[in-house]
């Protein structure tokens, strides 16, 4: 037998769904990664839950598995975890606590994506603070707002959604239906369309030629190797994604006054092409600055990984 307990952790989001064994002290036992369905309805996601959970359990990790956790994309209800709808996933009204519990025998808890990562770097990053915010910024945004030590969620475990929250009422289209939403300025999504329509622009340039290298359309991986290896129109796109994120960490700063704003997801990757726009912005539109503290914008401890050590973790914490 394992010393301590463990659960099974997984992070559910627009392109991959991350899982992992993690410990009670958040060591990542053992791990595995499926590509999101192109048909992501419950029943497909179900079948594919389904099976990265007994591939964990065989493995040699998984003797000592008690619980399993999930950070979904989307609108969870709390404690619930019913997934009400998502805008990047085709999934709605979805009972998944009740389906993995009947399917795998083992209690389960649901929660959005962005709380189980807040959860993760407010218990074990290296930026452990009683009111912060982690924002991941991926397919699209996801917050986990921690106050006092605990994750807020509000009266039915619906709030911070800092993703949805408007910074351009002009802006593009997002996934939820609504325009100039943080996500739609400030995601991977957002520098994939950003990327793609650099490229139509330029067909010869360093974007357009990464993508054809690879054989298939421009993706924001591609805008993001174009940036790291120098490349003006790249640096650029990163430049505004950078500004509309720091616009957002103000906004949402001016409300509840952070300790610090943590930034995960995979796009974090990027370091301080994305770090650097959004700390300018941060301060350019905080408010009251002279008199208000302006919070350090830090890169998440776990980075991509605090999604499924996050999910793990209120697993061993709530069941």
């Amino acid at each position: 037998m394992t010393n301590g307990r463990r659960a099974i952790g997984l992070d559910i989001g627009g392109t991959k769904v991350a899982g992992a064994i993690v410990g009670e002290d958040g060591t990542v036992h053992a791990e595995l990664r499926r590509n999101t369905p192109d048909t992501s309805d419950s029943d497909t996601m179900n079948d594919l839950l389904r099976g990265m959970v007994a591939d964990l359990r065989a493995g040699p990790a998984g003797d000592g598995v008690s619980a399993i956790g999930v950070g979904a994309a989307g609108t969870v209800e709390w404690p619930v975890g019913r997934i009400r709808w998502a805008p990047n996933n085709a999934y709605r009204d979805w009972d998944l606590r009740g389906e993995l519990e009947r399917s795998t025998g083992l209690p389960a808890v649901v929660d959005n994506d962005g709380n189980v990562a807040g959860l993760a770097e407010a218990r074990l990053g290296g930026t452990r603070h009683d009111d912060m915010i982690l924002l991941t910024v991926g397919t699209g945004i996801g917050a986990g707002i921690v106050l006092g030590g605990k994750i807020y969620r509000g009266p039915h475990g619906l709030g911070a959604e800092v993703g949805h929250m408007n910074v351009n009422p002009d802006g593009p289209q997002c996934g939820c239906g609504n325009f100039g939403c943080l996500e739609s300025m400030a995601s991977g999504t957002a520098l994939t369309r950003m990327g793609r329509s650099a490229a139509a622009h330029d067909p010869d340039g360093m974007i357009a030629t990464l993508a054809a290298d690879g054989g298939g359309e421009v993706a924001g991986r591609h805008v993001t190797m174009a940036a790291m290896a120098g490349d003006r129109t790249a640096q650029s796109l990163f430049l505004r994604l950078g500004r509309a994120l720091g616009i957002g960490i103000a906004s949402v700063n001016a409300i509840f006054e952070f300790e610090a704003v943590v930034i995960g997801g995979g796009l974090v990757d990027a370091g301080e092409l994305l770090l650097d726009p959004a700390r300018r912005a941060a301060r350019e539109f905080a408010y009251s600055p002279t008199s208000r503290p302006i919070p350090p914008v830090l890169p998440a401890t776990f980075k991509g990984d605090a999604g499924k050590i996050g999910a793990g973790l209120l697993a061993l914490e709530e069941t």
